[in-house]
C-alpha cells in the first residue's frame, strides 16, 4: 500500500513493480525496474529513502531512519529477505544477505557483499569490493570477480521480474489438484547452478 505523510507522497517510477502486501510511506523515490516484495515496510516518515534504478527489496525487510537522515540505496542494490537498513546507504550492485541488520550512518561501498545474519554497527565504513560477515560484522575477504559475477546475475533476475510480475500476476483460486500438464519451472528458469556454471565458463 502506499501512502503520503505531512504532504510527502512517495514517487514511483511505473517500471517498479510494488507488492500490494508491502507499504511504502511518505518521502520516498523508487527508481526504474525495482521490486518491493510482501511485507517490505519502506518508511520515509522522518527522512527520504532513495532506491535507485534495478535495486530489490525482497519480502519483510524495513527501511527506516533517524529524523533528518536520507537512507539511499544506489544502483542494482540486492537487499534479501528480512533485512533492516536503518539510516544507512549501500552502495553500487552490493548483496545485503537475508535477515541482516545495517545500522545507522553505515556506508557499504560499491560491490560488496554482506553475508546472511550480519549486523554492522552503526558509523561503520565498508570499503567497496568487500566481503563482510558476522555479529559485529567484519570484513572477511575481498570479494572476488567471481562472485560480484555470481551477484549480479541474481540481481538480474529480480531487475526482469517486474515486468514478469505485471504481465503473468494476479489472484487467483487454488487448483485441488496437481494438473497432469503442469510444466517444470526448468523451462522457464534456468537452475542456480547452471547460472554459475556459465559465469565459470
Amino acid at each position: 500500500m502506499i501512502y503520503s505523510f505531512r504532504d510527502f507522497k512517495p514517487v514511483i517510477h511505473e517500471s517498479a513493480f510494488i507488492h500490494p502486501q508491502s507499504c511504502i510511506t511518505g518521502n520516498v523515490i523508487i527508481g526504474n525496474d525495482v521490486y518491493v516484495g510482501p511485507g517490505a515496510a519502506i518508511r520515509g516518515d522522518w527522512g527520504k529513502i532513495i532506491i535507485e534504478n534495478g535495486c530489490n527489496v525482497q519480502e519483510n525487510c524495513i527501511i527506516h531512519m533517524f529524523p533528518g537522515v536520507t537512507v539511499l540505496l544506489k544502483e542494482a542494490a540486492h537487499i534479501g529477505h528480512g533485512a533492516i537498513i536503518h539510516g544507512a546507504t549501500v552502495g553500487k550492485n552490493c548483496l545485503i544477505g537475508m535477515n541482516s541488520v545495517i545500522m545507522d550512518n553505515v556506508e557499504i561501498g560499491d560491490e560488496c557483499i554482506v553475508g546472511a545474519l550480519s549486523f554492522i554497527k552503526a558509523d561503520e565504513k565498508i570499503e567497496s569490493r568487500s566481503l563482510v560477515a558476522g555479529n559485529p560484522a567484519k570484513i572477511i575477504k575481498k570479494v572476488s570477480d567471481e562472485m560480484i559475477g555470481w551477484k549480479t546475475q541474481g540481481t538480474k533476475l529480480y531487475q526482469q521480474l517486474p515486468s514478469e510480475m505485471k504481465a503473468f500476476w494476479k489472484e487467483c483460486e487454488p487448483l485441488r489438484e496437481i494438473p497432469e500438464d503442469q510444466p517444470s519451472q526448468e523451462f522457464l528458469y534456468k537452475t542456480w547452478n547452471a547460472i554459475k556454471r556459465n559465469k565459470l565458463k
